[in-house]
């Protein structure tokens, strides 16, 4: 019988301190992407690509992602009290969109941490993980285009896209040989993976990014992997641990990843996304032509 993904894991313990002051008191995930929260994007990702568990890793002072995706009676009250129906509509929605399990991380020890925190949760079987700086915009979900190569695959797939120059040693990078030419050639088999690697020394232009779909060997594998610089327990060491035993596969997405982790990404998203939106995108693109710049 095929495996299917029902499980999105968001891991969201982390500090967000590129976006001091404003992440001081609240979670960098809950920032506004025009007029919605870095991670409800990714969370309805998930949902278009069929994922009907959301599993959220939390940490100190992210109490504001729970009651975001929780019932508000007293602004549905007030809402409704004042006649706001399209408002109280969009407000219900959030909290009737999908099931929500959170699980906190009492440390930030890395991401293969932040995953292996979601164990017990997730059980075994295959699960999705999305990284909610990455927001992608594109026509068909970046998950949801994954979800269909794992269905013929049953292997592991991560989502890369194509890096030039210097910058690739931001990244995870992948040593990757081309599959057989379906899903129009944007499939490879991985043969390894680095981390952060020198632009002279990256075996490829494939690049990680924030989406992943993981058999749950990754558990075991992540639990031998030994933690590397500050006690951190990384992602990658855990997947190029479970690469010896079964295949991965890189599957180069459709679409436009913006990193709303940095904050120039996340100027350029908030502005993309607003010249998108049919109630903001006529006026906003006047306005910035009026801008002397």
């Amino acid at each position: 019988m095929k495996m299917k993904v029902r499980k999105a894991v968001f891991p969201a313990a982390g500090l967000g301190t590129r976006f001091l002051p404003a992440t001081k008191a609240q979670p960098k995930e809950m920032l506004p992407l025009v007029d919605k929260p870095i991670i409800q994007y990714g969370v309805e990702e998930a949902l278009a690509a069929g994922c009907n568990q959301i599993i959220i890793v939390t940490g100190r002072g992210k109490t504001a992602i729970e009651d975001h995706f929780d019932q508000s009676y007293e602004l549905e009250k007030l809402l409704e009290a004042k006649g706001k129906t399209d408002l109280l509509q969009i407000v219900r929605q959030i909290s009737d969109m999908i099931h929500v399990a959170y699980v906190r991380q009492k440390e930030a020890l890395g991401l293969g941490h932040a995953v292996l925190m979601a164990r017990e949760l997730v059980g075994n079987e295959p699960f999705a993980v999305l990284l909610a700086d990455d927001v992608v915009d594109s026509r068909v979900p970046c998950l949801k285009q994954m979800m269909d190569v794992f269905d013929e695959t049953q292997c592991s797939v991560i989502a890369t896209q194509v890096v030039d120059g210097p910058s690739i040693s931001a990244y995870g990078v992948l040593d990757v040989k081309p599959s057989d030419g379906r899903f129009g050639g944007r499939v490879f088999e991985i043969n390894n993976m680095v981390e952060k690697p020198k632009m002279e020394d990256a075996p490829s232009k494939q690049a990680i990014i924030g989406r992943y779909i993981l058999t749950p060997a990754i558990f075991e594998a992540l639990s031998q992997t030994q933690a590397g610089s500050g006690g951190e327990l990384q992602l990658t060491d855990g997947m190029r641990l479970l690469l010896k035993k079964e295949k991965i596969y890189a599957y180069v997405f459709e679409g436009k990843r913006h990193d709303t982790g940095d904050k120039l990404g996340f100027l350029k998203a908030t502005v993309e996304f607003a010249l998108k939106r049919s109630d903001l995108g006529e006026k906003f693109q006047k306005y910035l032509k009026q801008l002397k710049l």
